[in-house]
């Protein structure tokens, strides 16, 4: 399994100059919790990530005004990316030494295709450990009554 074929390539993202209600606003719409901070100078490039918990600890706690602060104020970074074709094995150890639950997924020209979610990973190993149980109960020898 790659990292291109667990990921989610539907990308929810966000302007570094927004202002952090607009974003905030926007993740409640897609119920979603990040955001990939993309700029548009010569092709979008991802410079960032705002996920609610910045929006919570860099934000509100600070009491700085969401409408006010832009999404660049508070954002984490640096971002961390992994290729369409990675083994899925290699993303997440590259989560783990990064300590990050997101990835970004590049595809040809490092075009930004996708982000991959420890929660794709797990649901994924969930999927199929099913699979494996199911499979485990078939063979399973019937005893006579």
């Amino acid at each position: 399994m790659t990292a291109g074929r667990l990921c989610s390539r539907i990308l929810a993202t966000a302007s570094p100059d927004e202002s952090v209600l607009k974003a905030a606003k926007r993740m409640a719409d897609y119920d979603v919790g990040a955001l990939v901070v993309l700029t548009e100078n010569r092709g979008a490039k991802a410079v960032g990530m705002i996920t609610d918990r910045d929006i919570v600890l860099r934000c509100v706690v600070e009491r700085l005004d969401p409408e006010e602060t832009s999404v660049s104020d508070i954002m984490s970074k640096p971002v961390y990316f992994v290729r369409d074709e990675t083994p899925i094995e290699d993303a997440v150890s590259k989560m783990a030494s990064a300590g990050t639950r997101r990835l970004v997924v590049t595809a040809e020209g490092d075009r930004v295709a996708g982000i991959l979610t420890l929660d794709d990973v797990l649901e994924d190993i969930v999927r199929e450990t099913t699979a494996i149980g199911k499979l485990l109960q078939q063979q399973q020898p019937q005893v006579p009554a």
